[in-house]
């Protein structure tokens, strides 16, 4: 066989191959979608099926729903019936007693609804009196300071507030407390909890002033306190004024040398207190008795008081 023989043969074998690989493509398709038909028929009969199955179910619970309905309504209009017999009675039995109400009785009934009355204003009174005594049980707050603080932060600055308050019961105890928030009640409350938790006892002389003459030191702050004669009043500034009202001091006379910045200043005032003392502070550390220490200081200003009248 020649060469162009072999080619003819072999490209004729090839066209056969392509032939048969063509029909087979061909008769998979129509399988593929002879199936396809096949399942969609089948799907649509179960939706119809689960159609008609839930418009019987539907019917079936509306069916009940009405019967329901109906019975609440015959069980309702019954409970309205018998209420209606039993005002009905009431109301008869009412009208009787009414009529056989003899005048003694209606004046033990006037009686009986006036001492009611009488007890409920005896009760309010007494209430009010009780809120009263528990409002002055409570600690007197003083707002020394508030300022805006800033905090520099990536995006910008963030503002908040931070309060300097003083608290005190007014018979001796006084503490103070600072605070920060970004709103000024939260800072409030903040300095005035602290302040409540770190409550000093002042000895106090007659509950108005000092026992003696108390100098204070706190960073820059200086604060120099003197005890006062009755009617002299509380001669201070600023914060220290805030710190002897909440105290109860009546006659002080007080002055601030150093810084005026109000921390420094409350401190101070805070470290001198904190210094003072009294008579019976002084006898029980010594092991003597009160009356020897008063007597001592009575001398004392006795004495003082000759060399100014020979002066």
């Amino acid at each position: 066989m020649t060469k162009k023989e072999e080619i003819k043969t072999e490209n004729q074998k090839k066209d056969n191959k392509q032939s048969l690989d063509n029909q087979n493509k061909k008769k998979k398709k129509t399988v593929i979608a002879s199936k396809r038909e096949k399942d969609e028929v089948k799907t649509n009969k179960i939706k119809e099926e689960k159609a008609q199955g839930s418009k019987e179910i539907k019917s079936q619970d509306l069916s009940k729903k009405e019967n329901k309905e109906v019975k609440s309504v015959k069980d309702q209009s019954k409970k309205i019936e018998v209420n209606e017999k039993q005002t009905n009675e009431k109301s008869k039995e009412l009208n009787k007693n009414k009529l056989q109400l003899t005048p003694e009785k209606k004046e033990k009934k006037i009686e009986s609804t006036s001492s009611v009355v009488e007890n409920s204003r005896k009760k309010s009174r007494s209430s009010e009196s009780n809120d009263q005594n528990g409002d002055s049980g409570e600690f007197i707050e003083k707002l020394v300071s508030i300022n805006r603080v800033a905090k520099v932060v990536k995006g910008g600055r963030r503002f908040s507030f931070a309060a300097l308050v003083v608290v005190g019961d007014g018979n001796g105890m006084v503490g103070h407390g600072k605070g920060k928030a970004k709103e000024v009640p939260e800072a409030i409350k903040k300095a005035g909890d602290e302040a409540r938790n770190n409550m000093i006892r002042v000895p106090l002389r007659q509950g108005r002033t000092l026992h003696h003459d108390i100098e204070g030191r706190f960073d820059s702050g200086i604060v120099y306190l003197r005890s006062a004669p009755s009617g002299t009043g509380v001669i201070a500034g600023g914060p220290m004024r805030a710190v002897f009202e909440a105290l109860g001091i009546q006659d002080i006379v007080a002055k601030s040398v150093g810084t005026s910045n109000p921390h420094n200043m409350v401190r101070a005032t805070f470290e001198a207190l904190k210094s003072s003392s009294s008579p019976k502070i002084i006898a029980m550390r010594r092991g003597l008795k009160i009356n020897d220490i008063t007597k001592r200081r009575k001398t004392s200003s006795v004495n003082t008081g000759n060399v100014d009248v020979k002066n």
